[in-house]
């Protein structure tokens, strides 16, 4: 296979991976091809946790024709039991002659141990292909495993002035319905949602993901609504429960989270709760909904509660990774510098 072919099918193995995401936590959305002699294609992702790893699926599709074929997988073929075999041993029994991997796991069962059982099995491995994207799509997996901590997104909507509620309070619909799906898909993809005791008081949200984009080739009945947290005491009654009630440290919380499996933890709201994480350090993806709408004032309330940055000097500055349009609104993606320095590892 030439370097085109190589990446041309990774990013099948990448697609097949997106496909994946809502469904495997705390296990990573792997995605996974094998190309026998005659350039026919089968294709594998990681199916929930207890099920078939992507190698394996794409193996059961190859049946036979497996055999002296390339197996193109996102992450390292994992080298341990747990719910599942090993999928090196799969993969060797299957007669697999080439594998091309995107990047190694860092978790620490696998960690280089995976390609190295292949070697010395006689399979001929390379390391690397289309590396910068698998790195990018597995994010939160990657630091889950290397810190213990789930992934933290803080997810903010505002107006094209920076404000999120009117005076009086009002504050529903800033932006359209195709941003609010959006939104509902971060929910799907992470495994907990957090907000504070004032939001829920205020608005008694569900925090569910009933705003799944219609039409999606995953229908709604298959994606899990993730765990609620709530800084402080939720009202008795209110929707949002049941759910885990904080008033510790935001640093305790995460560890916790993490070492429950917890991959992702969406932080959606409000003001105060969004400064808490952001001075704190905490957040390593920031996803902004921007509308076409001006407040127009200084009185109206901003993305974050209390004071900010007091001079220039000491002003928060990442990284913006994407800029997308949805309906008449913009996303913006950002993430910290220290995102930045993890990702080169």
């Amino acid at each position: 296979m030439s370097t085109v072919d190589d990446e041309r099918f990774m990013a099948l193995a990448v697609e097949a991976a997106a496909r994946a995401r809502h469904r495997t936590s705390p296990n990573p959305w792997v995605g996974a091809i094998i190309v026998d002699a005659d350039g026919r294609i089968s294709t594998g992702a990681t199916n929930p946790p207890g099920g078939l790893h992507a190698e394996r699926e794409a193996l059961a599709a190859a049946a036979s024709s497996a055999a002296g074929s390339t197996l193109y997988t996102t992450l390292e073929p994992c080298n341990h039991i747990g719910r599942t075999g090993p999928c090196t041993e799969a993969v060797i029994e299957a007669g697999i002659a080439r594998v091309v991997v995107g990047i190694e796991d860092p978790d620490p069962q696998v960690a280089g141990a995976g390609v190295a059982r292949l070697r010395a099995a006689g399979v001929e491995v390379e390391v690397g292909v289309m590396a910068d994207t698998v790195a990018v799509q597995l994010a939160p997996y990657l630091h889950h495993r290397r810190t213990g901590r789930p992934w933290v997104v803080l997810k903010l909507a505002a107006s094209a002035d920076g404000r999120t509620a009117a005076p009086d309070g009002s504050s529903q619909w800033i932006t359209g319905p195709e941003a609010r799906a959006d939104a509902h898909r971060i929910r799907a993809e992470s495994d907990a949602i957090l907000v504070g005791a004032g939001t829920v008081r205020a608005d008694d949200p569900s925090l569910t993901v009933r705003d799944w984009p219609a039409g999606d080739s995953i229908p709604v009945e298959e994606i899990t609504d993730p765990r609620r947290i709530v800084l402080g005491t939720a009202p008795a009654g209110a929707r949002v429960r049941p759910c885990l009630e904080w008033s510790g440290a935001l640093g305790d919380l995460l560890d916790r989270l993490g070492s429950q499996g917890v991959v992702q933890l969406m932080v959606e709201g409000g003001a105060g709760v969004a400064r808490s994480f952001h001075r704190a350090g905490l957040v390593d993806r920031y996803v902004l909904y921007t509308a076409p709408v001006l407040f127009g004032g200084d009185d109206a309330r901003g993305l974050f509660a209390g004071p900010g940055a007091a001079s220039i000097h000491d002003v928060w500055r990442g990284e913006i990774i994407a800029v997308t349009r949805l309906g008449d609104d913009l996303r913006i993606d950002m993430q910290s510098a220290s995102v930045v320095a993890e990702r080169g590892r």
